[in-house]
């Protein structure tokens, strides 16, 4: 296993090293001698590197209360990961939180689909440090355009007759009891927020956990491609997301797979559960609340 650790000379004494091993993807040499060039790549790999406490969070995106296994059937039929969920917000996410809030790393929400998270203190920071949104021009809406729209949404996903209970389920959208935010952390609903947030407390590396990791982790607001144009790294835990699966890569996760690999090529890396717990006990104690 390679070495990447060097130390951050910006660490105070009571800062103590978080190093743990460190998934990531080689994605050079391409071998022209072979008949296909990509399997001369290098592949996964793992490597120990350091993080630095004062400048790392844990981001929990999306982690939402969406009703029981029978609530809303017609959404459970256009989101099949809701089952991979909830056993990871059951099992993965109690220790996760625990380990790093008792860490100085501090835990950060990315929300969204509803206003439950609206009168949060947390929420109101982050609004307040980034300031007004800018308008953006939207597309013009001519009727083809509407026709279009209304087949994809009748068509793709999530279907006409699924329709009503998605958006039932929306309607009382909330945190799930696992997630939902303590005391001084701050929520964002947006990259702006988050990153007014992270700049506030000096962040530069996102480690993102939630749902899904192809999906709204990589492509809703305050998700990795907002995050990494603002400059941060953005890094994931394999276990603690799931993925949006399709008919044909249900069986074995292979969307998760990809996206995985799309983590380590673009924007960080993927850690490992146990080490993380194991990187984080090991950091000391919580750092200073920020108001």
């Amino acid at each position: 296993m390679d070495d990447l650790a060097d130390g951050d000379p910006g660490a105070g004494p009571e800062m103590k090293k978080l190093l743990l091993p460190a998934h990531y993807y080689q994605q050079f040499d391409a071998d022209y001698g072979r008949r296909v060039p990509a399997e001369g790549f290098g592949g996964w790999k793992t490597a120990r590197v350091e993080l630095a406490p004062r400048h790392t969070a844990l981001v929990v995106m999306h982690a939402w209360d969406c009703g029981g296994p029978d609530e809303y059937p017609g959404w459970r039929r256009a989101v099949e990961c809701h089952p991979r969920a909830l056993r990871i917000l059951k099992e993965v996410f109690p220790p996760l939180l625990a380990a790093t809030r008792a860490s100085p790393l501090p835990v950060l929400h990315v929300v969204g689909g509803g206003d439950y998270y609206r009168r949060l203190p947390g929420y109101r920071r982050a609004r307040r440090l980034a300031g007004p949104a800018p308008s953006a021009p939207q597309a013009a809406r001519d009727p083809v355009h509407r026709r279009l729209e209304r087949f994809r949404a009748d068509h793709v996903f999530v279907g006409a007759r699924n329709r009503p209970d998605v958006d039932a389920g929306f309607r009382k959208l909330d945190f799930a009891p696992e997630a939902r935010p303590a005391q001084g952390e701050g929520v964002a609903e947006d990259g702006r927020q988050l990153g007014a947030l992270c700049h506030e407390m000096g962040i530069n590396h996102l480690v993102y956990a939630g749902f899904a990791i192809n999906w709204c982790l990589l492509m809703s607001p305050g998700g990795m491609v907002d995050m990494r144009r603002q400059g941060f790294l953005c890094s994931t835990i394999r276990e603690a997301v799931t993925a949006v699966e399709n008919r044909e890569t249900a069986r074995t996760e292979t969307e998760k797979r990809q996206a995985l690999w799309r983590v380590s090529v673009e924007f960080g890396f993927v850690f490992g559960l146990e080490d993380f717990l194991a990187a984080v006990s090991r950091a000391g104690g919580p750092r200073k609340a920020t108001r």
